[in-house]
Formats: structure tokens, C-alpha cells, sequence
């Protein structure tokens, strides 16, 4: 059996462009970039350049730049860390309804320590105003913070506008772009962002390493207490091979892009028109512009997206049910929820995400293997 990958949205294969990078700091470079002697400044040489490389892909200076573990890390000390260092006692918090878990339980937790959150709601289509955050804005809010591109229906946010308004009241905003970091430019400088989340493991890294960009003078303080790496705000000895292995990501994510959104938006298009357009079966959740290329979600009626995804598998087709952190989870996308989906469409949804080694052969296969999925599982005749 010839399986087909289209859970890329989840985790992207390596390019292998990318080990080769990474290979010397897995052997003979094994110096600790804190050292002093040879070996010790080649592996710090190799995570200069790797910040050099990401901070590039972003228009902003290495220097404003931390390495962590992953976006979960970054976005849990962009948050975390801003308000230890300029609000420790309280204050107004705003954030979407469809935020990543890594983003939505920090703030639940905030709340047990007495500062207020407001979630915004979003539109149908998933998408929240400028005008709604605007209206949540109080005399007291000091953070805002709303991811790029949702992980599961892929629906792209105003960032632009918000960072405006957030510029203009002079409120922090920091932006999970985890998700969009491989398709969508992005300029925190231009775009009123502070703090920005990425990460490698989308954009056909290694797993085990992201990094947080911080605003030039905006005061984040660190969690966890040890040497001096990464600016003092992520104290252990960095992962070298996994950092190199991201600058060289970043890297060839900022020569390629253009040519992954297109052949990303040309795969999930044919998915759309071979498989959901005018087939009440299934419902699009969000839509087809204001999303990032390489997602499209949807649900399908009077389907269980579990035994769907199991019967899809055994198949050869590995998709996902909305994100893959919470892929374990009984309850309802709270992305859907959120979104006012109907109840019979909540439990059936299927997230395809496409990557640059996706061909269309593969989503006309892949398209087959849902439709007779989908037949078998509502007792249709093949």
C-alpha cells in the first residue's frame, strides 16, 4: 500500500536539505555553544547563523530573537513572560475564541490569578473583526494576543488592522503564527506585532525547536532560572542540530513560498471542486478566501470524524480531525463551536493540509478513498 500524507498541518516531513545542515552538530560539531574553545564556538556559530536565518524570513534583527522548544513554549513565555515583567498584579487580557490550546488554556489559567479575559467571539466563517476586538478594548487591557491562521480550518485573521489598533492604544500584541509562518509573509515591524510565535516542525524542520520574537525594548521576564542563554530568557544549553536545522528551513522557506502557496492552493482547490462543492454531504468550515492555501477542513454529515479517520487510515490516507494536539479529545472542536457550527457537523470534521511534496495524483486518489469512506459509513451503495 502507497500511503498518502496530507496531515502536513500537523508535522511536515524533513527536507532533507535540511539534515544535511543538521548532521555535523548530531556528530563531529558536538561543542556546547557556551564554550569558550573550537568546538564550543562552531556550535555557537552554527545557532548565530540559524537566528540570523529565521530573523531574516521575518524582516527583524537575530538579536530580538529567542530560540525555544516549540510554539507552545514561545507563546507560553511571550504571554507569560510579558506580564511577569510589566503586569504581575493583574489586568485586562484579550484573545479569540478559536486561539491554539497553547494560547487559550494560558489565558484560562491567567484567570485563576485574577486578571480578566475577554474571548471574542469570531464571525461564521471564523474570522474575528478588528471592530470586534475594539469593542472589548477597556481602560485596563494590557495584552492582546490573536493568532495568524487558525490550525484547523486554516482562516486567516486581520493582523494588520489589529496591530494598528493595538499600536495606536498602545497595547502589547503578540501573534501565534505557527500556522501561517510557511505560507504568509510576515513583518512584525510593519505589522504592529511585539511578540511573534514560530516554529520548525511546519515549515519542514526538525521538531523540538521554535522561537519567539520580542520587540526591541518590550520587557519579557524568564520562567525558568539558570545560565544565560538566549538572552537570559530561556536559560539551558540550546539543541544546536534542531536550531541549525530551523535556520535552514527558514531559509528555503523564504526562496520557495511562492511557489508552495500556488501548488498548495492549486491541491486544496481540487479537493474543494472533486470532493465538497455542491454535495450536501459535506460542509465547508470556514471558506475559500481568507484562508491559508494548504488547508481546507470539513465535515461530513451523519459521519463520526474517529471512525472516519480509522476507516481512512486502513486505507492509506492519514489525515486529521481538526488539530492534532487534541486529536485524543471526545469533546467538539471548540474551533467549530466557536464558530456557531451546527450540532450534526461537530463531530464529523476532517482537516486535510497539504505539502510541498503532495502531488495531484495524490489528492485525486485521496478524494476517492474519502468518497467511498464516507459511502460506507453512512451504508450507501459503492
Amino acid at each position: 500500500m502507497k500511503r498518502i500524507y496530507l496531515d502536513n498541518a500537523a508535522a511536515t516531513p524533513m527536507d532533507p536539505r535540511v539534515l544535511d545542515v543538521m548532521m555535523p552538530y548530531l556528530t563531529t560539531a558536538y561543542g556546547n555553544p557556551s564554550s569558550l574553545h573550537y568546538f564550543g564556538q562552531q556550535a555557537r556559530a552554527a545557532v548565530q547563523t540559524a537566528r540570523s536565518q529565521v530573523a531574516h524570513c521575518l524582516g527583524v534583527k537575530g538579536e530580538d530573537l529567542v530560540f525555544t522548544s516549540g510554539g507552545t513554549e514561545a507563546d507560553n513565555l511571550a504571554i507569560l513572560g510579558f506580564l511577569r515583567a510589566n503586569f504581575p498584579d493583574g489586568g485586562h487580557l484579550i484573545t479569540t475564541a478559536v486561539e491554539h490550546h497553547a494560547v487559550l488554556r494560558t489565558f484560562q489559567a491567567l484567570e485563576q490569578k485574577g486578571y480578566d479575559v475577554t474571548y471574542v467571539p469570531v464571525e461564521a466563517d471564523g474570522r474575528v473583526t478588528a471592530d470586534a476586538v475594539a469593542q472589548a478594548l477597556r481602560d485596563d487591557t494590557v495584552l492582546i494576543s490573536v493568532m495568524y491562521a487558525n490550525n484547523e480550518t486554516g482562516m486567516i485573521q486581520p493582523i494588520d488592522a489589529i496591530g494598528a489598533l493595538a499600536r495606536q492604544k498602545g497595547i502589547a500584541f503578540h501573534v501565534d503564527a505557527v500556522q501561517a509562518f510557511g505560507y504568509v509573509p510576515i513583518r512584525p515591524l510593519e505589522q504592529g506585532i511585539d511578540m511573534l510565535t514560530v516554529c520548525s516542525h511546519k515549515i519542514y524542520g526538525p521538531k523540538g525547536v521554535g522561537a519567539l520574537y520580542i520587540r526591541h525594548g518590550l520587557q519579557v521576564a524568564a520562567e525558568a532560572y539558570g545560565g544565560p542563554q538566549e538572552h537570559r530568557l530561556r536559560a539551558g544549553t540550546e539543541n544546536v542540530a534542531a536550531i541549525a536545522g530551523f535556520g535552514k528551513a527558514a531559509e528555503l522557506l523564504e526562496a520557495e513560498r511562492n511557489d508552495r502557496v500556488l501548488a498548495a492552493r492549486r491541491l486544496t482547490d481540487a479537493v474543494y471542486e472533486r470532493l465538497i462543492k455542491g454535495d450536501a454531504r459535506f460542509h465547508l468550515n470556514g471558506r475559500r478566501n481568507h484562508v491559508l492555501p494548504n488547508i481546507i477542513d470539513f465535515s461530513v454529515d451523519g459521519v463520526d470524524s474517529a471512525i472516519l479517520l480509522i476507516a481512512l487510515d486502513l486505507q492509506g490516507l492519514a489525515v486529521s480531525a481538526g488539530s492534532a494536539c487534541e486529536a485524543g479529545a471526545v469533546e467538539a472542536s471548540h474551533v467549530l463551536q466557536a464558530m456557531g457550527i451546527e450540532e450534526k457537523w461537530l463531530r464529523s470534521s476532517i482537516r486535510l493540509s497539504v505539502g510541498k511534496e503532495n502531488t495531484l495524483d495524490e489528492i485525486k486518489r485521496a478524494v476517492a478513498i474519502i468518497g467511498d469512506a464516507v459511502r460506507k459509513s453512512r451504508g450507501e451503495s459503492l
